[in-house]
């Protein structure tokens, strides 16, 4: 666990950070100084930079490599291939694609270092402001509440990417690092639920914010994380607590879905009606490759999404990784959201279009994330650049969340199905009406695939469902194993064996 803690505790950052003024810039962070963290954290201003810089973990998609998270899961799903120029390009989402992972080859130590990473920041903040005095107490409220969603979210990936992890809820000692051991799945997911119940617990968190405080997580946000993180548990006596949690979303009078679908993703709507979680990237960092391991405010999936030296109209070029499998494209044939959810290469070829095949190409692509052109950052370098932001919950999920929670408790599938025809109405979609049952959840299952697909969430929600070996055995997934990503062995070796490998690495 070196890796994670090096030097953190000698210097806060290599920087301190500060808030800019704006909405869109909320997670925005440019350097002022050198200071150190034994002079740091005395006043509101610096604690609120410490919150800043927790929250910018969450856009981070250059640690140890490529690894955005979205990107990732897309790629061991069955809604795309790992695509990029050739099977060599990027060893760690091939890896994860057709399920030759090791401990050594993928993209563990990424995510396993930006995760600790955004806790350690979180323990910081919540050990460095109770050691303030005098603090606005609405200030401090929220700050903990916002530091204690923000870990549960990082310890949620964790959890599912790895299993058990090493709980760490304090700052460590030098002595303490190398002592790690890992806390059982339970006790992870029981961290993660005071976590957030102590967020969604505190008056001084809101329902809403706006303008320059866009990006900040609400009361609907902490509520629909915890329901997502009761579902993922699979207990079925719990399915209605989750229902209930999802069911304070849905009438809180907040969100409400778009009236059409093709407007969720365009940059212009962000932070819209639909967004219960939105992570905030940035264009206005102009970073270029001296500093792109999390050093751009960018999001770098647009830039793997997009079609390989493409010329023509409406889209910027790209590196043409996760290319849409066929799949997914013969599952959506005839859905409304189609063309909204997948680039049709050949039919831009016929318009008179052109781009280099990459690896595993199907003429298929992303469209929710495809960089346009007009939206290409000015300054630095354009891949590096790109501002789009994450819908990491939006209200449609939730609904189907709902669904799935209600169905799985019994005694509910009228409203069950009342949810899932709210998200089929938006696209014009026929109402379903009396379905029980598994029949119920499968319907509520493909509705899944076809509302959120190429965003992130097929890969879990087939293992937490029980359905991976069925939909991913032909691309190499074995039971047992591939539910998690193997322990980054360099984390077993700094510990000398005190953290244990996952089952089949």
């Amino acid at each position: 666990m070196k890796k994670i803690i090096q030097n953190k505790y000698v210097i806060l950052f290599v920087t301190a950070l500060v808030l800019a003024s704006c909405g869109k810039d909320f997670l925005e962070l440019e350097p002022r100084g050198t200071d150190l963290e034994t002079n740091f954290y005395q006043n509101e201003d610096e604690l609120f930079q410490a919150l800043v810089a927790t929250y910018d973990v969450l856009q981070w998609g250059g640690t140890n490599g490529w690894t955005m998270k979205m990107g990732l899961l897309n790629a061991a799903s069955d809604d795309t291939y790992a695509g990029g120029s050739d099977a060599s390009d990027q060893p760690s989402w091939v890896a994860f694609d057709n399920f030759t992972l090791d401990p050594f080859i993928g993209p563990q130590q990424g995510l396993w270092n930006k995760g600790y990473s955004g806790i350690y920041r979180a323990n910081l903040l919540l050990e460095k402001i109770e050691e303030v005095e005098g603090l606005d107490e609405e200030f401090k409220a929220r700050t903990i509440a916002e530091a204690k969603f923000l870990r549960g979210f990082f310890y949620f990936d964790l959890v599912r990417f790895f299993g058990s992890v090493p709980l760490i809820t304090s700052t460590l000692s030098a002595d303490e690092i190398y002592t790690q051991t890992q806390a059982s799945i339970s006790d992870v997911y029981a961290q993660i639920e005071q976590d957030l119940n102590d967020a969604r617990n505190t008056f001084e968190l809101p329902e809403t914010v706006s303008g320059a405080e866009l990006g900040r997580i609400t009361k609907g946000a902490v509520n629909a994380l915890l329901g997502k993180v009761i579902l993922y548990q699979n207990d079925e006596s719990r399915m209605l607590e989750a229902a209930q949690l999802f069911d304070e979303v849905i009438t809180s009078g907040y969100y409400d879905l778009e009236d059409n679908f093709e407007d969720i993703f365009k940059l212009a709507n962000e932070f819209g009606q639909e967004s219960v979680f939105e992570i905030s990237y940035s264009g206005n960092h102009r970073g270029g490759w001296d500093n792109f391991a999390n050093g751009t405010e960018g999001n770098y999936d647009v830039q793997f999404f997009g079609m390989r030296d493409y010329v023509g109209p409406l889209y910027a070029v790209g590196w043409s990784f996760c290319p849409v499998t066929e799949k997914l494209v013969e599952a959506m044939q005839g859905d409304p959201r189609f063309e909204h959810t997948i680039i049709d290469g050949n039919q831009l070829k016929n318009q008179g279009a052109t781009y280099t095949e990459g690896y595993q190409n199907t003429d298929y692509f992303i469209r929710k994330y495809a960089g346009l052109q007009e939206d290409r950052a000015l300054d630095g370098e354009p891949a590096l650049n790109w501002s789009y932001n994450v819908r990491e919950i939006r209200f449609a999920d939730v609904y189907l969340m709902a669904a799935e929670a209600y169905a799985r408790a019994g005694g509910n599938d009228g409203k069950a199905n009342g949810y899932l025809n709210q998200v089929r109405l938006r696209v014009s979609l026929q109402p379903v009406g009396g379905l029980t049952g598994q029949t119920l959840l499968d319907f509520i299952y493909n509705e899944r695939q076809m509302e959120l697909a190429t965003e992130g969430h097929r890969f879990f929600d087939l293992v937490r469902t029980g359905r991976a070996v069925e939909e991913l055995g032909d691309q190499g997934f074995t039971a047992g194993k591939n539910e998690l990503l193997p322990i980054p062995q360099t984390e077993i070796d700094i510990t000398e064996g005190n953290l244990k490998q996952n089952p089949g690495y």
